[in-house]
């Protein structure tokens, strides 16, 4: 599904599973984007940046040239930690670009609630005319969090070209007569334009529409490169310790 490589849906309620969190380990060549649902995460990197996220939040991390960090979960009161982690692709000419991490506050997430009976929650792109909050990533895609009440439909607008799915997390809707319920994914095939609808229950999930880089991916656990020698590069420096080409900038 490029430009997306990776969604992870890491929602669990016992902390047992999940408080060894993730541990130090490096990225280069993609973007991260976490959002929270409930609970917290805490991020640290080898350079000393440091950051928390809790409900409702998004951290964008550009891992570009390299770092090497860790995310440690936190649960709520309840003991739940709920969230989301896309990968996004970089194309080419920005692999190796200067890493940064941008924490999105809840209060900066516009909600666009329609006459329909839904509402949207822009992490990143454009819907009804109004825009998320960050504007520079580099494979723009349209990010949205999706709730639809019930005997509702939304139509949600994509590019041609583009590649565009919903992953359902709470509830069930239908994409024609296709009936989907939590932890359930369908990818859209081209057009401009998606519906989703609801009958006697609602639904929660997420949207994501990009355009594809077209260009060559190789792949090997946390670094995405366009060509095997690139893999081999990285892992390589990440042997000699010269891994780390540029500090970190938060904002």
């Amino acid at each position: 599904m490029i430009p997306f490589l990776m969604l992870d849906d890491f929602r669990n309620d016992d902390p047992d599973k999940y408080m060894p969190g993730f541990p130090w380990h490096p990225h280069r060549g993609i973007e991260t984007i976490t959002y929270m649902l409930e609970g917290a995460a805490e991020h640290g990197d080898s350079l000393g940046n440091h950051g928390v996220i809790h409900k409702g939040e998004v951290q964008w991390m550009t891992a570009g040239s390299g770092i090497i960090h860790q995310e440690m979960p936190k649960p709520n009161k309840k003991g739940r930690m709920y969230g989301f982690q896309l990968w996004t692709n970089l194309p080419a000419k920005e692999k190796m670009c200067k890493p940064r991490y941008r924490d999105l506050r809840a209060k900066d997430l516009p909600v666009v609630r329609t006459p329909e009976g839904a509402s949207v929650k822009i992490i990143s792109g454009e819907f009804n005319g109004v825009r998320g909050p960050v504007e520079d990533i580099y494979v723009q895609p349209h990010y949205y969090d999706v709730q639809l009440s019930k005997n509702s439909n939304l139509s949600l607008p994509t590019a041609p070209g583009s590649t565009s799915f919903i992953y359902v997390y709470s509830g069930t809707c239908f994409t024609s007569a296709t009936k989907l319920g939590n932890t359930q994914l369908v990818l859209f095939e081209d057009g401009d334009t998606v519906e989703i609808s609801t009958q006697d229950t609602e639904c929660s999930f997420l949207f994501l529409c990009g355009k594809p880089l077209g260009e060559p991916v190789a792949w090997r656990g946390p670094i995405v490169m366009n060509t095997r020698e690139e893999i081999r590069l990285a892992f390589q420096e990440l042997e000699q310790g010269n891994f780390i080409k540029d500090r970190v900038q938060s904002k």
